[in-house]
């Protein structure tokens, strides 16, 4: 795991369980309020990703892509809840205002596919993670953290990893 600079971090999963594996990790720390972003192509690993994210977060409810009904609501028994919004169909800026954020990141965490979408109505603080397809199972991610929060999160990945910043 190459450490590029104090704000990102890049590994390579070799499966879809270990890519789920790595999204129970972060799960595991998110926090009402938290913005995660999965940019990367039909086919990089993001629902996958996010599968294992919810999982580590806690739900009791199944995860499956939003694509067509654009935002997915997961629930935690204690009541807790996380958002998952696929932007890929989105038409439009005006229309991704529309799902009002706010409420969202005020009643839970919120996971975004298709992030670039969504130009100028993402949070500046946010983590924000690429994955790229390099072969049938294998996948590059990244992750940059923009923000002290993110920082926190990434140094939180780091040690449940690998244990060490």
């Amino acid at each position: 795991m190459p450490i590029l600079d104090s704000h990102t971090i890049e590994f390579f999963s070799r499966s879809p369980e270990q890519t789920r594996r790595i999204g129970m990790r972060l799960g595991s720390l998110l926090t009402a309020g938290d913005v995660i972003c999965l940019q990367g192509n039909l086919g990089a690993g993001k629902t996958t990703f996010v599968q294992g994210l919810a999982q580590g977060w806690g739900t009791i409810d199944s995860v499956s892509s939003p694509t067509f009904v654009i935002v997915n609501q997961y629930r935690r028994a204690n009541g807790g809840l996380i958002f998952h919004l696929d932007a890929y169909r989105l038409e439009s800026v005006p229309e991704a205002e529309e799902l009002d954020f706010d409420v969202m990141l005020a009643d839970g965490a919120l996971i975004i596919e298709w992030p670039e979408k969504l130009d100028g109505l993402i949070p500046a603080d946010r983590l924000w993670i690429n994955l790229d397809y390099m072969a049938d199972e294998h996948r590059q991610m990244r992750f940059n953290a923009h923000g002290k929060r993110y920082d926190i999160l990434l140094d939180g990945i780091r040690q449940s990893m690998f244990g060490g910043a």
